[in-house]
């Protein structure tokens, strides 16, 4: 018996017992369907992640007050005597080559007020480079300019939200509003640029960074914002960062620097992890569905045992009962597969129209490997039925009843 034969019978006897085969079936399809879509979710969040780092860049650099050491494979910040100043961003921007855009940065919170309307935003006291290193642009307006920050002048940059609820529909430049109860003049709102990561970009104002110190009742900044030349240089600039600030700081190292890229390898070693785990366990359904085989397959055999007796008497060999009875099982497994990855892959593309914050992305990778898994659990759950068939003795077969 040649293949294309034991292709023919297996798919005779399959159709015999059509409710049964699809029966056999489900949990392959459920199996390999569940793996997909949780691929599909797992990637369309890792891609989306990505592409919403790539709007920030990843030649950005944060330098933070406070040296973390590595205990347990986690960073555990330790505390410090010395914080970031205003200085130390202005002797960086001075002498660190490397560096494209130095921002000193204070984030706070306060109550924005105009007229009756009033609600809590997060605050950013920054330079004017930080439009450019965050590419910001303007839907009204300007942003801030270095006289601002100098002069510690009272003036407000609105994100798009902020200006909506405060003003409407009218217009918000030359308008003066209250954070904290202090007066501000409006001289630009900036261009609506989304959600990343959970937080919403266009619910922020921007303050001169000089002017942030007073509003908060600080003397020194939260983070530097740093844009290096190209992200080739990212380590080379580090080093330069360190080598300035710790001089300043007594030679101390007080201080730490996170780059963008190190955070974004880190959220997608994250999603990788759980979409490999969450697989995992919808993968335990392929098990299941292998065994749901292969119990159908000794089912099977039972009742086929004068058939195989038969089969014998007329000069069929070991291996051609054994190839009938895997081809059976592969097939049910192979065909179950194919259901399952068209369903997978159908509801990864719906879901994002019931969805529309839930991306997805079914890889070929994912296809190919629920394809291949298909035909490995037909053969591995397959074959200890088909080799106790070809096994059994043509005269006993021959008597079965």
């Amino acid at each position: 018996m040649n293949l294309l034969e034991a292709l023919r019978a297996a798919l005779e006897a399959l159709a015999i017992n059509k409710a049964r085969s699809i029966l056999t079936m489900l949990g392959v399809i459920i199996g390999v369907a569940t793996v997909i879509l949780l691929v599909a979710l797992g990637q369309g969040a890792k891609t989306n992640v990505t592409k919403e780092f790539a709007q920030l860049g990843t030649n950005v650099l944060f330098v933070v007050s406070g040296k973390t050491e590595n205990v347990a494979g986690y960073l555990v910040p330790l505390s410090t005597a010395r914080k970031l100043t205003y200085g130390d961003a202005v002797v960086l921007k001075r002498r660190a080559p490397l560096l494209e855009e130095v921002v000193p940065a204070i984030i706070g919170s306060a109550k924005v007020k105009h007229l009756n309307r009033s609600r809590n935003v997060i605050v950013q006291g920054v330079t004017p480079a930080n439009q450019s290193l965050f590419r910001l642009s303007m839907e009204a307006g300007s942003f801030l300019i270095h006289q601002d920050v100098e002069a510690r002048r009272q003036v407000v940059v609105l994100g798009p939200r902020v200006k909506r609820e405060l003003f409407g529909e009218e217009t918000s430049l030359g308008q003066i509003v209250t954070l904290a109860d202090i007066r501000y003049r409006v001289i630009g709102v900036t261009r609506p640029r989304g959600v990343l990561l959970g937080f919403d970009l266009d619910d922020l104002v921007f303050i001169p960074v000089r002017t942030a110190e007073t509003l908060f009742g600080i003397k020194h900044i939260h983070e530097i914002r740093v844009g290096v030349e190209a992200p080739a240089f990212i380590d080379q600039a580090s080093d330069q960062i360190k080598a300035i600030l710790s001089k300043r700081h007594g030679n101390q190292e007080d201080f730490h620097i996170i780059s963008q890229g190190a955070v974004l390898s880190a959220l997608t070693n994250v999603i990788d992890l759980l979409t490999g785990l969450l697989a995992g366990i919808a993968g335990v359904s392929l098990l299941v569905g292998g065994i749901g085989i292969m119990n159908i397959m000794l089912v099977s055999v039972i009742e086929r045992t004068k058939e195989i007796g038969l089969l014998k008497a007329v000069g069929a060999r070991k291996r051609d009962i054994l190839l009938q009875f895997l081809v059976e099982a592969v097939i049910l497994s192979l065909i179950g597969g194919i259901i399952g990855i068209i369903i997978g892959v159908a509801g990864a593309g719906l879901i994002p129209f019931f969805f529309a914050n839930v991306p997805t992305e079914v890889p070929f990778w994912a296809i190919l490997l629920a394809f291949t898994s298909s035909v490995a659990i037909g053969i591995f759950f397959g074959t200890y039925p088909a080799r106790k068939a070809s096994m059994l003795d043509p005269i006993a077969a021959l008597r079965h009843e």
